[in-house]
């Protein structure tokens, strides 16, 4: 397990629901996480608002955006599962979609082909920008 104290932390909080595995990335805002939903045994990406962001700027942002998230259905982006409150921590489970991360795929190959940059780029057009910016990079393009 990692020694990374807000792992601990919202593994913890979350004990019985859901069992953290790893990091998938972090933001301005938040951290994701990689888990797996106890009752379902299904795998799950955890967003969670870094508690310094929620006393600095408080949580009406992060609201906001688990708001805009649970109405929205479009097939580039990902279903909104929960969201809740543990231990003073605000998250929202979301589907894990697998697959590489843009910036690993840039990092491994170097820059995308245009045609491959226009069809990630239509592909995620209006899904990238109203969900989740962190996470989708860092969760990866490969599944939608």
């Amino acid at each position: 397990m990692p020694a990374d104290p807000l792992f601990e932390r919202l593994a913890r909080a979350l004990a019985g629901r859901y069992s953290l595995v790893r990091e998938l990335g972090q933001g301005g805002m938040a951290t994701v996480y990689l888990g797996t939903d106890v009752k379902l045994g299904r795998r799950v990406a955890i967003k969670v608002l870094a508690p310094a962001t929620r006393a600095y700027l408080g949580s009406d942002r992060f609201q906001r955006e688990v708001l805009l998230a649970a109405q929205l259905s479009h097939p580039h982006i990902v279903p909104l599962f929960e969201a809740d409150e543990a231990d003073g921590l605000l998250f929202y489970v979301m589907e894990y979609i697998e697959g590489e991360s843009l910036q690993d795929r840039i990092s491994r190959k170097g820059s995308l082909p245009v045609e491959e940059a226009i069809r990630l780029a239509t592909r995620s057009r209006g899904g990238e920008r109203l969900r989740h910016r962190e996470a989708r990079g860092r969760a990866g393009w490969g599944g939608r």
